[in-house]
């Protein structure tokens, strides 16, 4: 493997081992609301066999299940699958659970009418090689829906602020690309009809310090992040926190409301 070439198995390992890290279902249950809403952006039906790759906790698994699809529902990471189990079997829903990951999906070509993610598949290291995947065991005509941070929301620049402190691995492009329609346009090209929109989720918490209390403890990127500092490089990497929360926030010093802005897409095959 020559220098300008990622090892992107080593890179995934790492990354399995943030997401698992934390508890993301903690943080992963406030998003639910941008599942329901991409469900609807791509006009789901019941009875459509439904892919959820990177999938968490299961916030678009559960609302194409709710709508009641044949949903499948895969992750790299099993102990989230699980979570996303016991959440499914608390509303009394029928889903399968698969470990997978998205760069190698163990599926048939055109398995499934629809493939989706929310702020799931943006994470993955190699951008063409799942974007290939999802195109191929998703049929003519079938759609893909994508819920993608933007490269200047909130959860952007947050990215942009960790890896100021903690250098993020070599030669891997930006997770926020995919929130850039352009990069998509790259990704997909002609093999898809594409329709994004752009929206907001608001993170509602009961002040600044709240929330970097929760991320620290159970979101893996912050979490393993603060991990590999120092005490020093802790409260440097808090105080850059707070002040892009302070840039943000639109409740004013007593609460926190920050929206973070994110693209809403719905990838039709050609």
């Amino acid at each position: 493997m020559n220098a300008t070439t990622p090892d992107f198995a080593a890179i995934k390992q790492r990354q399995q081992a943030t997401w698992a890290s934390g508890d993301y279902a903690v943080v992963g249950t406030m998003l639910q609301i941008v599942g329901e809403s991409l469900a609807e952006a791509i006009d789901l039906r019941a009875g459509e066999r439904v892919l959820d790759v990177a999938a968490g906790n299961g916030n678009a698994t559960l609302a194409a299940a709710r709508r009641f699809a044949e949903v499948t529902s895969t992750d790299y990471v099993p102990s989230l699958l699980d979570k996303g189990a016991a959440r499914a079997h608390a509303e009394g829903l029928t889903v399968q659970f698969q470990v997978a990951d998205v760069e190698a999906l163990p599926f048939a070509d055109a398995s499934f009418d629809v493939v989706l993610s929310t702020f799931g598949v943006m994470f993955a290291p190699n951008h063409v090689q799942s974007a290939r995947e999802m195109l191929r065991v998703v049929r003519p005509g079938g759609r893909i829906g994508l819920s993608n941070w933007t490269p200047d929301s909130f959860i952007g620049r947050l990215f942009k602020t960790i890896g100021k402190h903690v250098a993020p691995p070599a030669g891997v492009q930006s997770p926020a690309l995919w929130g850039s329609e352009t990069h998509l346009g790259t990704l997909f090209g002609s093999a898809v009809e594409l329709r994004c929109e752009k929206k907001y989720f608001n993170f509602r918490f009961h002040s600044p310090t709240h929330w970097v209390q929760v991320f620290r403890e159970f979101y893996g990127p912050t979490h393993k992040a603060f991990g590999a500092l120092n005490a020093d490089g802790q409260k440097a990497l808090e105080r850059d926190i707070l002040a892009l929360i302070a840039e943000f926030n639109r409740a004013g010093p007593a609460s926190m409301v920050v929206p973070s802005e994110y693209l809403e897409v719905v990838a039709t095959k050609r």
